[in-house]
C-alpha cells in the first residue's frame, strides 16, 4: 500500500504501480544540479501560463494564480525557504509540485501543452543565453586589461620566438595585441553560438507537437527568442548549442593556457620577463625562497577538464536515436561545470593580467642575444640587389661567425661584415639595432611601435562594435 502511495505522490506516477527503487530514485534524479536553472524555469512557466491564457486554454484567474503561485516560489526560493526534494526528481517536478501546494487545481494546468522535453530545452537556451553574456563580459573586460598593458609597453622590445627560440625583436606590446586577437575571434565564436541557440523548443511538448492551439511565436517574443524551432523532433533532443558552446569553451581555454605557459615561463628566474603580483602566487612549504605562479598553472590544468567536457557531449549525443532520451540528462553537468570554469579562469586573468609588472632591461637583454636582427641583415643585402636566397647564405655565414667568436651581429665591425658580402656599408648599423628593426615592421600587423599604437585605437573601435 505504502508503495502504491509513493508512486501516486510523482506527477507522472499514474502508470506506476510500485514505488521506485530508492537507489534508482537517486541514480536518476537531476535536481541537485540542475536547481541552478530555477529562474529560467519560472521565467519560461510564466512565458507559457500567459500563453495558454492568450490562446483560451486557461482563463484569466487561473493564469493569474499561477503568476502569483510563481512569484511566490521564486521568493521562497531565493529567501532559502525552498528545500529540494529528490522525489520530485528535477528543478521542473519541485516548483510545479510547491506551486500546486500553493494555489491548487490551477497549479496541476500549468502543464497543459507542453513536456519535460521541450521545458528542459527551453530552460538550458535561456540560461546558457544569459550565461554567455557574463563570460563575454569577463572577455571584454581581459581585453581592455590587455589594452592597458599594451599601451604602457608600446615601446618595450623583447625576443619573439618560434620553436621557443629567439627569432626576431618584437614589442610587448605588439605581443600583448597578439592575445587580444585571439579573444577577439573567442568572443566572435560567443556572439555566433548565442544566435543559433536563441530558438525557442517549448510548445514541442514531447516529441511531436501538441493538439492545443499554442502561439509560439507570442511565447517567443515573451521570452526575448528570435524565432521557434521548426521541428519538434529535433526541438526536444538538440543539444547542439551546448556542444558549440563547450567547443567555443574549450577555445577559450586553449588560448588562456598558451597565455598561461609564457606567464609561468616569462616568470621563471631563467627568462626573468615580468614579475606576477604575490596575490597572485604562492609559496612552497618547504623552500622559502619559491614565488609559484599559481593562477597561470591552474587555469592551464583546467583546460584539460573544459576539453573533456567538450569530449563527453560529443560522445553523449553520437549515438542517440530521435527524439529526447534520458540520456540528455548528462548534458548539464559537463556544461555548468565548463561555464564555472570559464568564468572563473576568465576572472583570475582579467584581474591579474593588469597587474603583471615588466622587467624592460631583461627583455631587451634576451632579445640581443641569438641573432634577432639576422633577417634585417638578408632584408638590408636584398635592397642591395642581392637575390634573397643569396642574401640568406650570407647571414647565415655571418652568424657561423658570430656563435664562433661569441658576438652578436652588430657588434661586429664593418671590416668583419664585408668580408661575407663587399655590399655591406656603414648604414647597416641601422637596421642591426633592436630598435631599428622592430621599427621597419612599419605596417598594418607589425610589431612597429607606430602599428601597435593604431591597432591598440581599433581593438578598442572592435570592442565596441
Amino acid at each position: 500500500m505504502s508503495n502504491n502511495s509513493d508512486s501516486k505522490s510523482k506527477l507522472w506516477g499514474g502508470r506506476f504501480s510500485e514505488a521506485t527503487d530508492a537507489f534508482v530514485q537517486a541514480f536518476t534524479a537531476s535536481v541537485e544540479f540542475d536547481q541552478r536553472m530555477y529562474r529560467q524555469d519560472i521565467e519560461g512557466s510564466r512565458a507559457h501560463a500567459t500563453m495558454l491564457c492568450k490562446v483560451g486554454v486557461l482563463n484569466e484567474d487561473v493564469r493569474d494564480a499561477i503568476l502569483r503561485g510563481l512569484d511566490q516560489v521564486q521568493q521562497e526560493i531565493e529567501s532559502g525557504k525552498c528545500i529540494w526534494s529528490i522525489e520530485r526528481e528535477d528543478v521542473h517536478m519541485n516548483i510545479e509540485a510547491r506551486l500546486t501546494e500553493l494555489i491548487g487545481d490551477a497549479g496541476k494546468r500549468l502543464h497543459t501543452g507542453r513536456s519535460r522535453n521541450d521545458q528542459v530545452a527551453t530552460d538550458i537556451r535561456l540560461y546558457l543565453r544569459e550565461q554567455i553574456g557574463l563570460v563575454i563580459n569577463e572577455l571584454r573586460r581581459l581585453q581592455s586589461g590587455l589594452i592597458s598593458l599594451a599601451e604602457q609597453e608600446v615601446d618595450t622590445i623583447m625576443p619573439g620566438f618560434t620553436h621557443l627560440q629567439v627569432a626576431q625583436p618584437v614589442t610587448f606590446g605588439h605581443h600583448l595585441m597578439a592575445w587580444f586577437e585571439m579573444l577577439q575571434r573567442d568572443a566572435s565564436r560567443l556572439q555566433d553560438c548565442r544566435t543559433r541557440l536563441n530558438v525557442l523548443p517549448l510548445g514541442s511538448a514531447a516529441l511531436a507537437g501538441t493538439s492545443y492551439p499554442l502561439d509560439r511565436q507570442y511565447t517567443a517574443k515573451l521570452l526575448g527568442f528570435d524565432d521557434v524551432c521548426r521541428n519538434s523532433l529535433d526541438a526536444v533532443s538538440d543539444r547542439d548549442f551546448a556542444i558549440e558552446f563547450c567547443a567555443a569553451g574549450a577555445m577559450i581555454m586553449t588560448h588562456l593556457s598558451r597565455f598561461s605557459e609564457e606567464l609561468v615561463l616569462w616568470s621563471s628566474a631563467q627568462f626573468n620577463f615580468i614579475n606576477l603580483p604575490d596575490r597572485f602566487c604562492t609559496g612552497s612549504s618547504i623552500m622559502p625562497q619559491k614565488k609559484n605562479p599559481d593562477v597561470p598553472e591552474l587555469v592551464r590544468g583546467k583546460t584539460g577538464r573544459v576539453n573533456g567536457h567538450l569530449v563527453s557531449l560529443l560522445t553523449l549525443m553520437k549515438s542517440q536515436p530521435l527524439a529526447y532520451n534520458k540520456d540528455n540528462q548528462e548534458d548539464k553537468e559537463p556544461l555548468f561545470d565548463t561555464l564555472d570554469t570559464l568564468l572563473g579562469s576568465l576572472r583570475a586573468f582579467a584581474d591579474m593580467v593588469p597587474a603583471i609588472q615588466t622587467k624592460k632591461e631583461n627583455m631587451y637583454r634576451a632579445a640581443k642575444q641569438g641573432f634577432a636582427t639576422a633577417t634585417d641583415l638578408a632584408d638590408y643585402l636584398v635592397r642591395c640587389g642581392l637575390p634573397f636566397r643569396d642574401a640568406h647564405e650570407v647571414v647565415g655565414k655571418a652568424v657561423a661567425f658570430g656563435v664562433e667568436q661569441n658576438r652578436d651581429l652588430a657588434d661586429m665591425t664593418l671590416d668583419e661584415l664585408k668580408q661575407f658580402c663587399a655590399k655591406i656599408e656603414q648604414d647597416v648599423f641601422k637596421v642591426l639595432t633592436l630598435e631599428g628593426s622592430v621599427a621597419a615592421r612599419n605596417h598594418i600587423g607589425g610589431t612597429a611601435p607606430a602599428q601597435v599604437r593604431q591597432a591598440i585605437v581599433e581593438a578598442r573601435k572592435r570592442m565596441k562594435a
